[in-house]
């Protein structure tokens, strides 16, 4: 296969903290010889241990990961590390500009681009060198989002139902170690393409989130971000020796845990309206109760639709903001597995 036009300035190999770049050549109208430089830190220690990749911006208007990574690579050193730490806040680097889900170059969802391609678009380029360059380096990847401008999510971790017991057993854990309020075995509607599926078929930990949505953060959502990586990096016996008080996560938490079996978790609008929701994020709901009403908004006088949850559960996630076109998800709703779990 054609090589990765991707060139990393780091040195993977290097013991102690680089804070450099994915260089992409993009010849475009503003600059013939330009690149995109995607930002990237490595942190390694001198003594031998796993490596975790840690990504954020996998969709640019997502920023919770972006923000607590940005900090991490400010603060962690390599002498607390063991093995080496890879930081990508800003994965798909053009889409993260632009505040956008989607690159502006050629509409690429980098989440939906896996395994790319060397000699494809400029999304295609990106996914190819973290298939076969990055993947292959992590024994440990964690993957930050949240809902971005159109949806919002109670803050949770997420793992998928995987083959692989022992593989599962290993993420289930890493997931607990991340320490959301609330943890969620995922069923995916679309997996085709994506950086998950990508990472747990080369038989790594996988570790996703959704911590809020909106197109923006809150301090909450953020200190769940913060204290989740160094749970999920404390997990992957990284760190060497006690992080400050400061830095440390609270002694204990709990988190509840969902699960996502089945497709009629979703509830998908028909319509294009108005958007009223019947219940807020955390609310528990009935099967058969009237979760949301969609709006006519052609014209006044007519009755609005109303959409009734399909089955009873917690709802997890809703659309985001207050239009609604059909095929959009209105609402997720999840089975409650077991609350209050202690974590450490």
């Amino acid at each position: 296969m054609r090589a990765s036009p991707v060139t990393p300035t780091v040195d993977f190999e290097a013991v102690g903290e680089q804070h450099g770049f994915l260089k992409l050549p993009y010849s475009r109208d503003d600059s013939a010889w330009g690149a995109i430089m995607t930002p990237i830190s490595v942190i390694k220690g001198k003594r031998d241990g796993p490596t975790v990749l840690l990504t954020g911006g996998n969709h640019g208007d997502e920023y919770e990961g972006a923000t607590a990574l940005s900090k991490l690579a400010c603060w962690l050193k390599s002498s607390v590390v063991h093995g080496t730490v890879i930081i990508v806040p800003f994965m798909n680097y053009p889409a993260f500009r632009a505040g956008r889900r989607t690159s502006p170059i050629d509409a690429g969802n980098l989440n939906r681009s896996f395994p790319g391609r060397p000699d494809g678009s400029v999304t295609e380029k990106v996914a190819d060198y973290f298939q076969r360059h990055l993947i292959p380096r992590a024994d440990y990847v964690l993957d930050m989002h949240s809902g971005g401008r159109t949806l919002d999510f109670l803050p949770f971790a997420a793992i998928h139902v995987l083959e692989d017991t022992g593989q599962q057993a290993r993420c289930e854990q890493a997931m607990r170690a991340f320490r959301a309020p609330y943890s969620m075995r995922l069923l995916e509607l679309d997996n085709v393409g994506m950086f998950d599926s990508a990472v747990e078929a080369a038989g790594k930990v996988f570790v996703s989130t959704e911590l809020g949505g909106g197109g923006s953060s809150s301090a909450r959502s953020i200190a769940i971000a913060d204290r989740g990586v160094r749970g999920f990096l404390t997990n992957a016996g990284v760190l060497e020796c006690k992080l400050s008080e400061r830095e440390q996560p609270a002694a204990s938490a709990t988190t509840t845990l969902l699960d996502m079996p089945e497709g009629n978790c979703y509830t998908t609008s028909e319509h294009h309206g108005l958007l009223e929701m019947c219940h807020d994020l955390g609310d528990t709901v009935k099967a058969g109760e009237l979760l949301a009403r969609v709006h006519n908004i052609d014209r006044t006088g007519e009755k609005a639709v109303e959409y009734f949850t399909q089955r009873a559960g917690l709802l997890a996630g809703r659309h985001f903001p207050g239009l609604v076109q059909s095929g959009d998800t209105i609402a997720v709703v999840a089975d409650v597995v077991e609350e209050n779990i202690q974590v450490s």
